[in-house]
């Protein structure tokens, strides 16, 4: 029985629907309340059991790897002014336990080749993928999804991907797979395909950000030309993986943001600032005045 140890962040992007703000600043550093993007995926991971992050980063994303980072003249700064709550929110970015590795993406080839770049980390090992541009709230009892992949992976030994349902004219955004019965919120993949035009779809049901992946997939990936969009797709790497291994749609229980676009950042923002004690109570009154 193989863990999940292993989380693959591709935050490469150049994050273009933001700018200018991510003219000197990696989209994935843009905050939602006080904590940026990629901490929250972070810290999913980690509640999954994840000991190993392997972030796969481009230029300019200089930034993702200092916040991970120790501060050393900030902590003494906070420290000697006696700010302990801040303190210890910057000394446990990341635990103890947990590593980062961070890998240079070479040129923008795509999705399934800022996973390839992996390899040499993750070698044959299952591992996960998280997007940090989906911003993926869960409320308790519900563990949040990627803990519940986790779950589910030490059940079924096999490949995962977080699906939702979308409209059907929104098809071209995503991977759209097509499934078999299934069990609850779990079901087997029959087919998938990247970004097809509406009226080719074979289903609304959309791949998102969270996936757990057997180790194999790496073999399939390398041997794959250009796909749609001119890059090298991981929906295509899945594609061929799944004629050889089962791989699986999962029905996640939570909310999903797209933080990639300017109105699904905003609906983050606001959920979580409802949600956050210290702003919670202020911006719900705020919002009040513009019922």
């Amino acid at each position: 029985m193989k863990k999940i140890t292993k989380a693959v962040f591709p935050v490469a992007g150049l994050g273009s629907r933001f700018l200018p703000a991510t003219k000197a600043q990696p989209k994935e550093m843009l905050p939602i309340v006080d904590k940026p993007l990629i901490q929250y995926a972070v810290e999913e991971a980690v509640a999954a059991g994840i000991t190993e992050l392997v972030f796969i980063t481009g230029r300019n994303k200089r930034a993702i790897e200092d916040h991970f980072d120790k501060v050393y003249e900030l902590e003494a700064t906070l420290e000697a002014a006696g700010k302990t709550a801040l303190l210890d929110a910057v000394q446990h970015v990341v635990p103890k336990h947990v590593h980062c590795i961070f890998i240079r993406q070479s040129a923008p080839l795509g999705l399934g080749h800022a996973v390839l770049c992996a390899r040499p980390v993750v070698g044959d090992d299952p591992f996960a993928v998280l997007l940090a541009d989906d911003f993926m709230d869960t409320d308790a009892p519900a563990k949040p999804v990627l803990a519940q992949m986790a779950e589910l992976y030490a059940q079924e030994q096999a490949s995962l991907l977080a699906v939702q349902e979308v409209p059907r004219a929104e098809t071209r955004q995503y991977g759209i797979v097509r499934i078999g019965p299934g069990n609850g919120r779990l079901a087997r993949i029959n087919a998938i395909v990247e970004k097809p035009q509406p009226d080719l779809a074979p289903s609304t049901l959309a791949v998102v950000g969270r996936y757990i992946l057997d180790g194999s997939i790496f073999g399939h990936l390398e041997g794959l030309g250009k796909g749609a969009g001119g890059e090298i797709q991981l929906t295509d790497g899945i594609a061929e993986l799944m004629k050889r291994k089962p791989v699986f749609a999962y029905r996640y229980e939570g909310t999903r943001y797209d933080c990639g676009s300017k109105l699904g950042y905003l609906q983050a923002t606001m959920a979580m600032g409802l949600k956050h004690p210290e702003t919670g109570p202020g911006f719900r009154q705020f919002l009040d005045k513009f019922k």
